[in-house]
């Protein structure tokens, strides 16, 4: 049934394949302690089947997860996110995929025409398919842990944990020793993929996801994906500790969207880190909506001439959402260029933080770096913390950054008023044209779209303190 309902979506000409989430693996004791502690490492993690060089790296990672502390407001990094919230013992690394599979709601899905698609739940795949014709010619989308021992499995060790900064807290740790499922999408030299590849991952009520996302462009080849976060039940709580390596290798070009919408009761913890190498170019869309609290650290290293990096974020906060992102662009090497714009707007309660930094590090001349971020606060309750960032390492460089928060102008509330419009009508057209300049930089007209109705239908009635 639930492969007869995504060959309808997908159509024919797909290779499709469906898990069952137990296949190939060993099943864990129900009985036994399956949560994030010794003992559900050693239930869970060790006994799935993955090569000897991932067992000793999980252990590793096992043991630093062990001696570094949770992180607290003392640390710089987390001075401004509360973690009093957050209970680990709450959740557990397995739980049993339901039987059927449940209707995964997606807010992009219907409205994209694909070349691959793969859908995960709690972490682990259920479905995925890739183009006849795409998949015959080397393109991959599938789960990163099913291809360990695949015929990629070098591909993977190359580049799995060499980007990704596992040391760095206990999140980190934690992720990297215990992380199942995840996606592994690899796009051969040369090959040009016109239309997007889509992931889907979706969180049960009360489950983890601690999936871990490989991308690999290879030489002069393209590719637009777009990864969406979804819950099934609107008011369970979930878990997402995750984490994504992007290489974008000689000449590649690749647009990538991540699109975070989970409920409003997920915990949500993940490091993105890209790669872009000489000539390549890629387009960066960070789309948070979702999430009870969100720490994100998302950096794109220029690590060749003539690379260059765009990267795009909407945020939207309400009620007491936490919405916590730390950006960085590394400029490595000279002739290099990268741009990011931030937008956020937030009301109630809600709590938006945004940290950036460009750094040029030693003999990287001729670096061309910006950023920006603009906030707009709907509320007199609702809180902003903007901080940009340089660290210039290099002469003859262009580096500049700026930060804004304000409120709505009354005036345009009121004007646009006099046109016929409620105030709340009025309010909308406001914050929507506030984040028009970033959805302008989004060159996927369907994700454009969804990131600005589902910003509209979330905006309330906005009365300021006068």
């Amino acid at each position: 049934m639930w492969a007869d309902r995504w060959a309808s979506v997908i159509g024919v000409g797909y290779q499709i394949s469906l898990c069952n989430a137990t296949s190939a693996m060993v099943l864990p004791d129900l009985k036994q302690d399956l949560h994030f502690t010794a003992e559900g490492f050693q239930n869970v993690i060790l006994p799935r089947p993955q090569p000897e060089w991932s067992r000793e790296f999980r252990l590793r990672a096992f043991e630093t997860f062990q001696e570094l502390p949770w992180p607290n407001r003392s640390m710089e990094e987390w001075r401004r996110t509360e973690l009093r919230i957050f209970h680990l013992e709450n959740f557990v690394c397995w739980a049993p995929v339901p039987d059927p599979l449940p209707e995964v709601p997606s807010a992009l899905a219907p409205r994209l025409e694909t070349a691959g698609r793969i859908v995960s739940l709690n972490g682990r795949k259920i479905s995925s398919s890739v183009e006849e014709d795409l998949l015959e010619k080397g393109l991959v989308v599938e789960c990163l842990e099913d291809s360990l021992s695949g015929p990629h499995e070098e591909l993977i060790r190359q580049h799995l944990w060499s980007l990704f900064e596992w040391r760095t807290d206990k999140f980190s740790a934690l992720h990297a020793a215990f992380w199942t499922g995840g996606t592994f999408i690899y796009v051969p030299p040369g090959l040009k993929v016109e239309k997007p590849i889509l992931h889907v991952a979706a969180l049960a009520a009360n489950q983890a996801d601690v999936g871990h996302t490989l991308i690999v462009v290879d030489e002069e080849a393209e590719a637009t994906v777009v990864t969406e976060t979804t819950s099934l039940d609107p008011a369970a709580e979930g878990l997402f500790c995750g984490g994504i390596e992007i290489f974008v290798r000689p000449g590649a070009r690749l647009r990538y969207v991540n699109f975070q919408n989970w409920n409003q009761k997920t915990f949500h913890f993940a490091r993105q880190k890209a790669e872009v190498a000489e000539r390549a170019f890629m387009e960066w869309t960070l789309g948070a909506l979702g999430g009870r609290l969100a720490k994100v650290n998302q950096e794109v290293v220029l690590n060749g001439p003539e690379s260059e990096a765009i990267v795009n974020g909407v945020m939207f906060a309400e009620d007491r959402q936490h919405l916590a992102y730390h950006t960085r662009q590394d400029h490595r090497t000279g002739q290099t260029k990268s741009d990011l714009l931030y937008k956020g707007a937030l009301q109630d309660h809600a709590h938006l933080v945004w940290r950036g930094m460009i750094r040029v590090e030693p003999g990287a001349i001729r670096s061309d770096g910006y950023q920006r971020n603009d906030n707009l606060m709907l509320s007199d309750t609702a809180r902003v913390d903007c901080i940009p960032g340089l660290e210039i390492l290099a002469d003859d460089v262009r580096c500049t950054h700026g930060a804004t928060a304000g409120r709505v102008d009354e005036e345009e509330i009121f004007y646009a008023q006099t046109r016929g419009l409620t105030r709340r009508e009025a309010t909308r057209l406001v914050v929507t044209g506030f984040f028009q300049q970033v959805l302008d930089r989004i060159t996927i007209d369907s994700v454009r779209e969804a990131l600005g109705d589902i910003i509209q239908q979330r905006v309330r009635e906005y009365r300021s303190r006068d």
